[in-house]
């Protein structure tokens, strides 16, 4: 049977005819509450999104936060490694390293010509011994060399309470122009032993004939090449070809100097100047060193004259330091009128100049019956602990703040 609704044969054929199939399935009937949870979901999508851009931006502020914080602390660190790098460096010495001499002249010939008239070798000549001997007077150096090394010089010159000229200059010349160390130390020996025998009033046991003075000192260390101006010479030396030092003799020297200034004679007064110059030829190349604090403060205290000699090269050392100043009010009046509390001020030097002031006044025996200095030595130390503050942190600050208190607190409570 044929069916009315059936294309027909032709329709079939003709592609526009053809009518696409209707799809009989039923749509699904979206509710309420199916919009309702997509608006749900979809809200928790967005809220996720928002979240994740959220902690993205967290992350980046931290991040840069951490960085800032790791620079500013390194910072901070940075500044106290400087700091503590310039506190551990306040005990730093530096070497000396300036040399004192230069090059050297010939030593003088030895001229032992006057010995021949010499007493003390005369009376062993004409001794009944000396045909065992056979001592002849063209050897009397040859004579004193073996009584000297042997120790029998010195004690025949204290049998005999007396140096004759002739012994006494070649004693000396030897001491100072031999090449032959143990002579060196035998005649610089036989000198201060001399030289320190001294009777209960201070005077000597033994009468020299002969006694050098300042010229031949001063002869002595030209011929070493000592460098009386070597501060400023030393700038144009050159050091590598400079020689090794003075030759040994320099000990012997400084020895012989010494027993002069320590013993008690009235040439002492000939003596004391030279050394006092010898030591601030050394001492006024350091100046702005802390090597000149330790040069002033090797001189031992034990004695008066000691404690004058300490307190003298500490004062010649202070006078350099300030342009146009000669005398004690003058330095501690410069010292007082230095401004602590101006960050450009150099504390280093004032280091160096408290304890060099210090030296000066305590060792000066005749500071305390000096009211002005007094008051304004008092003065420069208040200064000193009161215009630097416990928090400055400069180097030498707080050195320079604790010195001053105790010094202040000593000469106030004296």
């Amino acid at each position: 049977m044929i069916d009315m609704d059936d294309p027909l044969d032709f329709e079939r054929e003709d592609q526009l005819l053809k009518v696409p199939s209707i799809n009989k399935k039923r749509k699904k009937v979206i509710g309420l509450d199916d919009l309702l949870n997509d608006h749900y979901i979809e809200q928790n999508k967005l809220k996720e999104k928002q979240s994740k851009k959220a902690k993205a931006r967290k992350y980046s502020h931290e991040d840069d936060d951490e960085c800032g914080n790791e620079a500013m602390l390194s910072k901070i660190v940075e500044k106290c490694e400087k700091q503590m790098n310039e506190l551990g460096g306040e005990e730093e010495i530096s070497h000396w390293g300036v040399p004192a001499f230069g090059d050297q002249k010939a030593f003088p010939p030895l001229d032992f010509s006057e010995l021949e008239s010499c007493n003390l070798l005369q009376s062993f000549v004409d001794n009944k011994l000396n045909s065992v001997v056979e001592l002849a007077v063209e050897k009397a150096d040859i004579f004193l060399e073996g009584l000297l090394i042997n120790g029998w010089l010195t004690q025949l010159v204290f049998l005999c309470h007396h140096v004759e000229k002739s012994v006494a200059t070649w004693a000396f010349n030897t001491m100072l122009y031999s090449t032959k160390e143990e002579l060196q130390t035998c005649t610089c020996d036989f000198w201060c032993a001399i030289l320190s025998s001294t009777g209960g009033d201070g005077q000597l046991t033994v009468k020299i004939d002969w006694f050098p003075n300042y010229k031949d000192l001063r002869r002595a260390l030209d011929i070493y090449g000592f460098l009386f101006n070597f501060s400023s010479s030393a700038e144009t030396m050159d050091t590598d070809s400079s020689p090794g030092g003075p030759p040994q003799n320099i000990r012997a020297w400084v020895r012989f100097v010494t027993a002069c200034c320590l013993g008690l004679f009235s040439n002492l007064c000939l003596f004391l100047p030279f050394l006092l110059f010898f030591v601030l030829c050394l001492i006024c190349s350091v100046s702005k060193d802390l090597n000149c604090i330790q040069a002033v403060e090797c001189i031992s205290e034990v004695s008066s004259r000691g404690k004058r000699l300490r307190s003298a090269v500490a004062y010649e050392s202070l006078l350099p330091c300030f342009d146009g100043v000669n005398s004690g009010e003058e330095i501690l009046k410069s010292l007082a009128s230095i401004n602590l509390k101006d960050k450009s001020c150099d504390l280093f030097n004032m280091y160096i100049y408290l304890v060099l002031a210090e030296n000066w006044i305590l060792s000066c025996p005749e500071f305390e019956d000096n009211p002005v200095l007094y008051e304004m030595f008092c003065r420069y130390l208040k200064n000193c602990s009161c215009l630097i503050s416990s928090t400055d942190l400069r180097s030498y600050a707080s050195k320079i703040r604790n010195r001053a208190a105790y010094l202040l607190h000593f000469f106030i409570h004296k």
